[in-house]
């Protein structure tokens, strides 16, 4: 792992989250990609270079934020993006060949029933670059204990599982895997690969009706420090995410959350 991504929004968790960043990326010896996306719709006739006066504050806003933590060794690099959040963010992700991207739960929303504001699950839900959903305040912390959770241990994307890989080998985690008979199971859907053995420590199978409802019955039992779930249009947050924000109600997490890219 040696490019990591984090955009900020305006949220009073903005510094905790970038220190986290800097912390995660620091134990990988990774560079750190600071961004803001901006985008500006102008009449015509305009005389004020509103882009130029935009920029400029985003400029400053993170040159702001990224004086107020402890950067280390760690080389950050700060920008400001116009564009369309998504289309801007893959842009970036994909000139930095960035890893995996860091976001923090809410980053512009302040309403406490809300898990995930519109910017954040708008991330999460579109973008096909692994990502990692890190709490509010959360401090930095090897994680050593690895929960994760998919309905199909299918797998024909190559490179998929590099990111928890990556975390495993780095921390020394032990992975749990949990395999979530839907009723949507299909014959192999059980069946895991040499690739994915080799990284689980202990497999357990149970019956829910859905992939969170396997976690929230088998989180207690497995205390976790970390949860991994796979990002697909019939996936762990299916039914959440058809709308960009994620209510407590329906999904919340008090530990990080690692979302790789689908499986198929």
């Amino acid at each position: 792992m040696k490019n990591i991504l984090v955009p900020v929004g305006s949220s009073k968790n903005a510094i905790s989250h970038l220190q986290y960043a800097v912390d995660f990326a620091e134990a990988f010896g990774a560079k750190l990609f600071v961004v803001q996306v901006y985008n500006v719709f102008t009449k015509a006739g305009t005389m004020i270079n509103v882009d130029k006066i935009i920029e400029r504050e985003s400029l400053e806003f993170l040159q702001g934020l990224v004086k107020q933590v402890d950067t280390k060794n760690v080389d950050v690099f700060v920008r400001t993006l116009k564009g369309d959040l998504i289309d801007t963010l893959e842009l970036a992700c994909k000139a930095a060949d960035v890893d995996l991207v860091l976001v923090e739960p809410r980053t512009n929303s302040i309403k406490d029933e809300v898990y995930l504001g519109k910017t954040s699950g708008k991330i999460i839900k579109q973008m096909d670059v692994p990502a990692l959903i890190v709490p509010e305040g959360y401090k930095f912390s090897k994680p050593e204990h690895i929960l994760m959770a998919i309905k199909s241990a299918i797998i024909r994307k190559e490179n998929v599982l590099s990111p928890i890989k990556d975390v495993k080998d780095k921390f020394k985690a032990n992975v749990d895997l949990l395999l979530v008979k839907t009723p949507h199971y299909n014959d192999g859907d059980f069946d895991v690969n040499d690739e994915l053995n080799a990284i689980v420590s202990n497999t357990t199978e149970t019956v829910n009706a859905t992939t969170f409802q396997g976690v929230l019955e088998h989180f207690q039992s497995h205390k976790p420090d970390m949860l991994c779930v796979v990002r697909r249009k019939r996936g762990f947050f299916a039914k959440t995410w058809e709308k960009d924000t994620i209510l407590k109600k329906d999904f919340h997490s008090s530990i990080p959350v690692l979302v790789l890219s689908g499986l198929k």
